[in-house]
């Protein structure tokens, strides 16, 4: 492996501090390393100091979780925004971005999918009586100052939960789901104002994953996703690879690529996902999408030198 270009820290909901990642890349021989953590750019200074002293390609980056309401879907997709070296360095881009990313999480978030969660399978639950006393806010919060999914799914296996159970309470598919994120018309703006963000839809198959997976989570199956793919990402997307039609109108949130390489993909959905960007004549990326090193370590998936050079080209 090349580059690995999607992974989290300590800056969301990562194990690793930003700098401790770095390290472990170059234990591992990485090249070129991506620091993606969610709706957050606060790790990045830390990562990008640390790659320059051992050596690493630093590719600044992160995850952005938007919101869907559809009839046919209710939940969060992952959008991977890689930043050239000198929009990183744009201090004003940062500010500005800062304040969007905020818009997909915070104590409003935090306390909305607590309150739904007590008010329904709480002591007096209206739909069952899982918990014995009301998780809180503050629980969660003293996990991380950039709250996801996985900082519930923590608390709740502290509190001595199984995993179906919690999947109950935090699924997509449990009555008391909230989703995070932002709409996607809050972030346009920002892309608008800054087109040479390259912009990759995250993990687009790893919801049909089969069986278990660590990486699965709570996606949607990749049938959703190129629903959700012809109306926002690449409005002249079909599904069928014998079919390509023209775009009738700019998608509101266009990619530059994919990613493909990701150990929550069979090697079946890699080769949909591959197809894809090679239909489009988009990029392929990959990432292990690494949490911590024991379960969603770093190292599991990424590109080869060609792949990961494309990309480094366009961020030029």
């Amino acid at each position: 492996m090349f580059g690995d270009l999607h992974n989290h820290t300590t800056a969301s909901d990562g194990t690793y501090t930003p700098a401790q990642l770095v390290q472990v890349a170059r234990d591992l021989g990485i090249k070129v390393l991506g620091v993606t953590d969610h709706d957050t750019l606060a790790g990045l200074d830390e990562a990008e100091r640390e790659a320059q002293a051992l050596g690493i390609k630093f590719v600044p980056g992160v995850e952005v979780s938007l919101r869907f309401t559809r009839p046919f879907f209710v939940g969060t997709l992952h959008y991977l925004l890689y930043i050239p070296a000198s929009l990183f360095h744009n201090a004003q881009f940062r500010e500005e971005a800062e304040h969007v990313l905020s818009l997909a999480r915070g104590h409003a978030l935090n306390k909305a999918r607590v309150d739904k969660i007590n008010a329904l399978f709480g002591p007096a639950g209206a739909i069952k009586q899982v918990l014995k006393t009301d998780l809180t806010v503050e629980e969660i919060e003293a996990l991380a100052s950039n709250v996801t999914r996985r900082h519930f799914m923590l608390a709740l296996k502290a509190r001595g939960l199984e995993t179906d159970t919690i999947n109950l309470l935090i699924s997509n598919d449990s009555a008391a789901y909230v989703p995070s994120g932002m709409e996607p018309a809050d972030l346009k703006p920002l892309l608008d104002k800054y087109p040479q963000l390259v912009r990759i839809l995250a993990h687009p198959a790893a919801g049909s994953f089969p069986g278990e997976s660590f990486y699965k989570e709570v996606l949607p199956p990749v049938s959703t996703v190129i629903q959700l793919m012809a109306e926002m990402f690449h409005t002249g997307f079909t599904e069928s690879p014998s079919t390509t039609c023209a775009s009738a109108a700019p998608a509101l949130l266009p990619v530059h690529g994919f990613e493909a390489r990701y150990p929550g993909h069979t090697p079946e959905l890699e080769r949909i996902v591959v197809e894809w960007s090679t239909r489009y004549n988009l990029l392929v990326t990959g990432g292990s999408d690494c949490h911590d090193p024991t379960n969603r370590r770093l190292g599991t998936a990424g590109v080869g030198e060609e792949e990961a050079n494309k990309l480094l080209h366009r961020l030029l």
